[in-house]
């Protein structure tokens, strides 16, 4: 060992004096965030009840996937019924996802005081709320303030189903509960491919756009009858916090290097897939390569079938080696970074195998990003999951919005005068822009990763937890890169 390890070291001595004043201001939060973590285990009752409620909050979810995702296999419809340009139906999604991301934040908040089942149910209302809008919308301010209600409904929906996992099934599971939840999840993107395009050709634009908002009062209804906060069916929440405690909890959960961590994997892994997958997927298929609209959509469903098939592989991968979570992100990232690589360069339309090699590995991302949620989980105590998930959600949804974004934006400068829909060369250009986010996301990942292991390694050299969290990982020294699992505290 170093002499970091050794009893009066200096670098053990500046390693404790680094450690104490990170938690000078967080120690009396943090003595009662120990009582409420112990609380959440000793309740959380995994059985056919849990399950129960964890599958009605996850159809919840399920629906809030169909919702977002429905422009995405109605983009070219949209561009033709709004008669817009790329740039313009690009502000429908982005004004969706920038209020997805800037609501996280402040619903973590909420989630911690009121509870799951309110904010499930807010946000299922708003998102039928903005599905009936956009059903009778023909003109362009009337659409995007209905994907403004999607985007704030669906802002209130996956991390208030993770917190129900929280305080259902305990920490041992947890993992599990989280990867099959937002994988599964998914399955509201197979709602929103091929049954939905097959509906809006078939019936038109308003009683298709109607009928989803149907589906999400239908289990709007399941949620009221079946969820609750807690197995003991009392409040979860907790008495009305005062600004000075919000602030508190909220910089807390953000001074943990881990929760940072969370954040930049879920910037890094997320954004290709789901900016494929809620916009410009389609439009790429069906007019750069030039592939039938139906072929297109089963592509997208494919994308969502093998997301179902990752996500347990990402989770068992993540419980079995919790010390290379940081290594799979990266890998996810780099194999997508590769694929698309191969796509963009290739000579012409990319035949077919490419393309579904392609939406394959798309796949993985998704399941990828779920893991920012898994250290925020580990680094953070109970009583402020809902704050930490909250910060971790934003960095995902940045990147999307930034992509969407500058792929319109590119898509209008490339195409050709006079021509009515972007060529493939225009798409190649815009799809490029990736990269840049790919290599900041990649560098804050390996900053990150190495703040956190010096601050788990700090702390145990001075015999104490870093933070009261829920079966963290196993502690990382700067002499050892791994520990036995059995040493896991």
């Amino acid at each position: 060992m170093d002499d970091a390890s050794q009893p009066g070291g200096g670098r053990r001595r500046a390693a404790a004096g680094d450690v104490a004043a990170l938690m000078a201001a967080d120690r009396a939060f943090h003595a009662t965030a120990v009582e409420a973590t112990a609380a959440v285990e000793a309740t959380a009752a995994p059985g056919r009840r849990a399950v129960g409620v964890w599958a009605v909050a996850l159809s919840a979810y399920v629906a809030a996937v169909f919702h977002r995702g429905s422009l995405g296999v109605t983009g070219v419809d949209a561009a033709h019924r709004f008669d817009i340009s790329a740039a313009t139906l690009a502000t429908f999604t982005v004004a969706q996802l920038a209020v997805y991301a800037a609501m996280q934040v402040p619903v973590g908040v909420l989630l911690d005081r009121y509870g799951s089942r309110r904010l499930l149910v807010a946000g299922g209302a708003l998102m039928v709320a903005g599905q009936l809008c956009f059903a009778v919308a023909t003109d362009v301010g009337l659409a995007v303030a209905a994907r403004v209600l999607v985007g704030l409904g669906d802002a209130m929906t996956f991390i208030s189903v993770l917190r129900i996992v929280a305080f259902w099934f305990p920490g041992r599971r947890n993992p599990m509960m989280v990867q099959l939840t937002g994988t599964l999840g998914q399955l509201g993107a197979v709602l929103g491919a091929v049954p939905l395009v097959a509906l809006l050709h078939h019936t038109g634009w308003t009683p298709a756009f109607l009928g989803a908002a149907a589906l999400g009062a239908t289990v709007l209804t399941m949620v009221v009858a079946v969820v609750r906060d807690t197995p003991d069916r009392g409040p979860a929440a907790a008495p009305a916090p005062d600004l000075t405690t919000v602030r508190r909890q909220l910089a807390a959960a953000w001074a943990q290097p881990g929760t940072r961590l969370g954040l930049w994997t879920h910037f890094v892994a997320q954004f290709s897939g789901s900016v494929f997958a809620l916009l410009w997927g389609y439009p790429f298929l069906v007019q750069g390569q030039q592939m039938a609209p139906t072929a297109a959509a089963s592509l997208l469903t494919l994308m969502t079938l093998a997301s179902l098939a990752a996500g347990p592989v990402v989770a068992h991968l993540c419980a079995r080696y919790p010390l290379r979570r940081s290594v799979l992100v990266l890998a996810v990232t780099a194999a997508t970074a590769a694929v698309w690589a191969v796509v963009l360069a290739w000579p012409g339309r990319a035949p077919g195998w490419l393309l579904v090699v392609l939406v394959l590995v798309l796949a993985a991302n998704g399941p990828g990003s779920v893991i920012g949620f898994d250290y925020a989980r580990t680094f953070n105590p109970a009583s402020r999951i809902g704050s930490a998930i909250g910060i971790v959600n934003v960095g995902g949804f940045v990147a999307s919005i930034a992509l969407v974004l500058a792929v319109g934006i590119v898509l209008d400068l490339a195409t050709p005068a006079g021509r009515a829909a972007p060529d493939l060369a225009a798409f190649r250009w815009a799809f490029a822009v990736q990269y840049a986010l790919w290599a900041l996301g990649a560098v804050q990942v390996l900053r990150y990763r190495t703040a956190a292991r010096r601050v788990l390694a700090a702390a145990q050299s001075i015999g104490r937890p870093a933070e009261p969290v829920q079966a963290a990982p196993p502690v990382v020294t700067p002499a050892r890169r791994w520990v036995r699992r059995g040493d896991r505290r």
